[in-house]
């Protein structure tokens, strides 16, 4: 028997050197790239100021405060030299509101190194607006739903229009199929990765109503189930996000 010692203790330090080496490649392994996109609610160049008539009607008379604020965005995909990443169950509800004027979506467990394009949609596809499967924050129990037909709401803006004295809802839930849209970025240079990497948006709520078609709100206080007055709108909201800086 005590020529099989020799043997034991061999396979014991080949064990401990293999447990060692194991150790070393796990102190050296990269963290996981992550990524915050970061949305900023602002009004003509401004920080969004929420429950005051701050605003003017920019296609109208009156004065308009903001209530209510917020939009689903979808399948956010990120490429580069590295190739292409697309979060899967990518569906968040970016929300604001008085004290929360900026709203961070978080991507984890990212396998590029680095990026340089970034695309999302204002909206979700049809075949997860069809659909009563919870994925990501879709909810079919959320205030975003709608409650007369399986689907959600894409973009959500309440306020009040204060016209001749009198105090006027408005109400805007946006979403059919043909609502959603498809936005992309792109960056001068690749954009590196790492655990703390993060990309800045600024949401701007007047472009709902200033963009490509001219919208009154004293002539429209409520669009709901009217597919042209959504689709005016849509087109608005295609062009209310920007990457910070640019």
């Amino acid at each position: 028997m005590s020529g099989m010692k020799p043997i034991h203790i061999n396979v014991l330090l080949a064990f401990l050197l293999a447990l060692t080496v194991w150790h070393a490649f796990r102190k050296t392994d990269p963290p996981a790239s992550r990524l915050r996109l970061v949305f900023q609610a602002e009004a003509n160049g401004q920080k969004l100021v929420f429950d005051q008539f701050h605003y003017k009607n920019p296609n109208g008379p009156g004065q308009f405060r903001v209530q209510n604020f917020r939009f689903y965005i979808s399948n956010i995909k990120l490429s580069g030299e590295d190739g292409t990443y697309l979060e899967p169950d990518s569906y968040h509800l970016v929300r604001f509101g008085a004290g929360n004027e900026s709203f961070a979506v978080e991507l984890n467990n990212i396998p590029l190194r680095s990026y340089s394009g970034l695309s999302f949609s204002i909206g979700i596809d049809e075949q997860a607006n069809a659909s009563i499967e919870p994925r990501g924050d879709l909810d079919p129990n959320s205030q975003m739903a709608w409650n007369w037909e399986v689907g959600y709401k894409f973009v959500v803006f309440e306020g009040s229009l204060s016209l001749d004295d009198a105090i006027l809802p408005l109400v805007y839930h946006l979403g059919f199929d043909e609502n959603r849209r498809d936005l992309q970025f792109s960056l001068p240079a690749e954009e590196q990765l790492s655990s703390t990497s993060a990309k800045n948006f600024k949401v701007d709520v007047m472009e709902l109503f200033s963009g490509a078609s001219a919208f009154n709100m004293a002539q429209t206080q409520s669009v709901k189930f009217d597919r042209q007055d959504a689709r005016r709108l849509a087109e608005n909201y295609a062009g209310m996000i920007s990457v910070a800086g640019n």
